[in-house]
């Protein structure tokens, strides 16, 4: 006991925080300690892997359906370079270019940990296809929305970015993606999502609020993805697939042939397309 209040007394009393720590960090331009390319030169060690490089443009696959996908179909293969310790890569050769997919990456905070990782390990352009919940009554089932800002109602987009409503698309990458899928003929609408941790928290209230604020979507990961890409200069597309009427409908959660996963593919193909060469430009300036 006279051990613990002397190192009490030499290390002071503890600070406690005042309200949210989370919304009361000012230090967002601080340089962070722990790396996600030290984490990863740890995992190569361990697993006994080459340092390589993932393909170039990478999907986010939260509920998995384009990775099941690609590997019946395209014949994707696991990366032998992507070390990361929670999850597969797999990649495949596609029309355009060599594309990588990391499935069942769920929730903002597990997405952007596989962000950092993928930027990390050579990855140039990353596009997240989110399975969402329908908020705007006027949104037909099975829609798919280009988002061009997400409301942070997640915790880890405050860890990037300081406190506000609102995180946005980068314009020019949005721009350029909106403007190749009409001109594919893809049915696509563009607007705002809302951004949760918690699904099951969802209250009528809340939902209504949401609603009067032209909230188009609910789902988890696109707030923490465009923060971490804007505070890191990392390019992030975010695209929500409307699957889902929050469960209060019988016959719900229907994604439509293949479970939309030849949809969803052909809609990032066409953004992968149109943004590519832009990355490319902004890497190299």
């Amino acid at each position: 006991m006279k051990r613990v209040l002397a190192v009490q007394n030499l290390i002071g009393s503890p600070r406690m925080p005042e309200g949210s720590p989370l919304l009361a960090r000012d230090d967002h331009a601080a340089p962070s300690v722990f790396r996600p390319e030290n984490m990863l030169r740890e995992a190569r060690r361990q697993k006994g892997l080459r340092l390589g490089y993932v393909p170039p443009v990478c999907i986010l696959d939260p509920d998995g359906d384009i990775v099941r996908h690609v590997r019946g179909l395209h014949h994707a293969t696991r990366s032998t370079h992507w070390a990361c310790y929670h999850t597969d890569m797999w990649e495949w050769q596609d029309t355009v270019g060599d594309l990588g997919i990391v499935g069942s990456a769920v929730g903002g905070s597990f997405a952007v940990l596989v962000a950092e990782q993928l930027f990390a390990s050579g990855c140039e352009l990353l596009i997240s296809i989110a399975s969402a919940g329908k908020i705007a009554l006027d949104l037909e089932a099975s829609t798919y929305v280009l988002v061009d800002r997400a409301l942070r109602d997640e915790g880890t987009s405050h860890h990037y970015l300081p406190e506000a409503p609102f995180v946005e698309t980068d314009p020019h990458l949005l721009g350029l993606a909106d403007a190749a899928l009409r001109m594919a003929g893809h049915r696509v609408a563009r607007g705002s999502t809302w951004t949760t941790d918690a699904p099951f928290r969802e209250t009528r209230d809340t939902i209504v609020a949401r609603r009067g604020q032209g909230i188009l979507t609910v789902e988890m990961e696109a707030a923490s993805l465009l923060a971490f890409g804007r505070a890191c200069e990392r390019p992030v597309l975010c695209l929500a697939h409307v699957t889902n009427q929050l469960g209060c409908v019988d016959g719900d959660f229907e994604k439509g042939e293949f479970n939309g996963a030849a949809r969803s593919l052909s809609i990032a193909r066409t953004m992968a397309e149109a943004c590519r060469e832009t990355v490319r430009e902004r890497r190299s300036a």
